[in-house]
């Protein structure tokens, strides 16, 4: 008897597939991995939505909180909430204080405007020119801690009562968080990205643009943010010391002449507009820096 004739095989094609495996099937449900990324993603969105609900539902348990603990005050200084909540509307909703808002929105826009423009060309300056940091390092955290408050009666000497004073001390408080995080920012770039740049011969407008300012952005942005904080307070401070309107004006009138309830819409009004400051640039920056965070997102699955 012979060798027994193997059997046939399948039928092999190029590059070694079999004709079963040639075209995968798309029938059939999603693998393990697919429904992994699935509930991964559905998990991520109920993250976002139970922190959001998560401080919607502080915010409306602290108003709660303070309606019915004030309603049955009697205090001319702590009136009930529902009055403080009822002059509101009629100043503010139907009234015309609410035309002290653009007076202050144009100081504000336009002293934090200054100061985050100046702040990030002359930390650029700086960084650039290491004689003239280091020169001038111990003026700038001089600047930096002297109470910008302090500085309105000098200011208001040298330049009256009118908007331009206001935008002068709003700028001057606002610059210096913005000016020291872009300055920290950009020495703390990655020197081996520096020395890629030149081995490249790439100018060195070209290497701030490129590589030094897209490094040192969310520190950039982080001063830009703290100096909206400083630029909303000096707002209101400028308007308190020395003006005819705005809404620092309004409540400092309405204290004066013990019109307590509408010193309190004027503080509601205050923080309300401080929180939508914030949300808008909160919006911007995650718009900004979404390249940032997603790299951080990245380095954390790989770790």
């Amino acid at each position: 008897m012979g060798d027994p004739t193997p059997a046939a095989g399948p039928a092999v094609l190029a590059g070694g597939r079999h004709p079963a495996t040639a075209v995968p099937a798309p029938s059939g449900p999603p693998g393990p991995s697919g429904r992994a990324g699935a509930g991964r993603a559905v998990l991520a969105g109920c993250r976002r939505v139970v922190a959001a609900a998560g401080w919607l539902w502080f915010a409306i348990a602290l108003v709660a909180v303070w309606w019915f603990a004030s309603a049955d005050s009697t205090s001319a200084y702590f009136p009930p909430l529902r009055t403080i909540v009822h002059r509101l509307y009629e100043l503010w909703i139907v009234g015309d204080a609410k035309s002290q808002l653009a007076p202050s929105l144009e100081h504000f826009a336009a002293g934090y405007g200054i100061a985050g423009a100046g702040g990030i060309a002359l930390g650029a300056l700086l960084w650039g020119v290491r004689p003239l940091r280091e020169s001038t390092s111990p003026l700038l955290y001089f600047c930096y801690v002297l109470p910008a408050p302090a500085l309105l009666p000098a200011v208001i000497t040298l330049f009256g009562i009118d908007t331009t004073m206001k935008v002068a001390i709003i700028s001057f408080a606002a610059v210096w968080p913005t000016l020291l995080n872009t300055v920290d920012g950009m020495r703390g770039v990655d020197p081996v990205k520096l020395d890629t740049a030149r081995a490249l011969g790439l100018s060195p407008l070209r290497t701030a643009g490129s590589v030094v300012l897209p490094a040192a952005l969310p520190q950039i942005v982080a001063g830009l943010r703290n100096s909206l904080q400083v630029a909303i307070i000096l707002m209101v401070v400028s308007e308190m010391t020395a003006s005819t309107s705005g809404i620092g004006y309004f409540i400092l009138t309405a204290q004066q002449s013990l019109a307590i309830t509408d010193m309190w819409t004027g503080i509601i009004v205050l923080a309300v507009l401080g929180s939508a400051l914030n949300l808008v640039f909160v919006a911007a920056e995650r718009f900004v820096l979404a390249w940032h965070y997603g790299a951080r997102a990245a380095e954390g699955k790989r770790s």
